[in-house]
C-alpha cells in the first residue's frame, strides 16, 4: 500500500527532516508513527499525499511512483487519500454537511451523489445529528469527526492522519483513536503520527518511531512490546 525506498529529505533552509527511511506498510495495517516534534513524522505523511517531494528515493502508493508522477495525476492520486489534520481545516462558513459535501464536489460527484452519501458519513462519524451545525458552533472533537468524516468522502484505502488528537483532550482523543479504529476494521489502511503514547497503547498496533529523521523502531504492540520481551 505504501513504501519509502531510501527517502531522504532536506529542506531548502538546510535541515534534514529524513534520512535514508525505508519502510512498508501493507494494505488493512493500521500504523502509529511516533517520534518528538520534528523529527520528521509529518514529512514521512505528506510525502505520501506529494505535499512534500524526497531529495532522493523512492515513495510509492498503491503502486503508484508518487516522485515521478506527472503533476497531472496529482489530484487523482489525493482522491485516494484521505486526510486527517490536526488544526481540522473546515470551511468555516459551511455546515458541517456542506463540508463533507465539498469533498464529493471537488470531484464531480452527482447531486444524487452527495445527498446519498453525506448522511452516511456523519452517521458514520456520529454526526448525524449536528448537521447543520457550522464549525465555530461545534466542540474540537466534533470538528475532527466532521474532517474524518470529509477524509472519507471518496471511500481512499488510504487514510493519513497527522497528528489528530493535538488539539483534543484525553477522553476524546480515545474516542477519535476509537474511531479510527473502527474505520481501519472497515478495510481501510490507516497511518496516524502521534506523539501520545497512552494512545499508542491504548490500540496496540504497529509503532514505527523517528529520531533526527530515521527509523529508531518498528514493532508490532504498541510500546509496550518490547518491554514485554525485555
Amino acid at each position: 500500500m505504501l513504501e519509502y525506498r531510501d527517502v531522504s529529505v532536506v529542506y531548502p533552509n538546510g535541515s534534514q527532516a529524513l534520512d535514508g527511511v525505508d519502510l512498508a506498510i501493507d494494505k488493512g495495517e493500521f500504523v502509529f508513527v511516533v517520534g518528538r516534534t520534528g523529527q520528521g513524522k509529518s514529512t514521512l505523511l505528506k510525502l505520501a499525499y506529494r505535499e512534500v517531494l524526497p531529495t532522493s528515493g523512492q515513495v510509492v502508493v498503491a503502486g503508484k511512483d508518487v516522485v515521478r508522477m506527472p503533476a497531472s495525476r496529482v489530484p487523482y492520486l489525493r482522491r485516494e487519500i484521505g486526510v486527517v489534520f490536526q488544526d481540522f481545516r473546515l470551511l468555516p462558513r459551511k455546515t458541517a454537511w456542506e463540508n463533507v459535501a465539498f469533498a464529493l464536489q471537488v470531484v464531480g460527484a452527482s447531486r444524487r451523489e452527495i445527498h446519498r452519501r453525506v448522511p452516511e458519513l456523519l452517521e458514520q462519524v456520529g454526526m448525524a445529528q449536528k448537521a447543520a451545525c457550522f464549525p465555530p458552533q461545534l466542540s474540537a472533537g466534533e470538528q475532527q469527526r466532521v474532517c474524518i468524516a470529509r477524509a472519507l468522502a471518496n471511500h481512499p484505502p488510504l487514510l493519513l492522519a497527522d497528528e489528530p488528537t493535538g488539539n483534543l483532550d484525553p477522553q476524546t482523543s480515545l474516542e477519535t483513536l476509537d474511531l479510527l479504529a473502527r474505520i481501519n476494521l472497515g478495510g481501510t489502511t490507516v497511518v496516524m503520527a502521534t506523539h501520545d503514547q497512552a494512545l499508542v497503547n491504548h490500540v496496540m498496533r504497529r509503532v514505527i518511531e523517528i529520531d533526527g529523521g530515521r527509523v529508531v523502531r518498528d514493532q508490532v504492540g504498541g510500546y509496550g512490546a518490547e518491554e514485554a520481551g525485555a
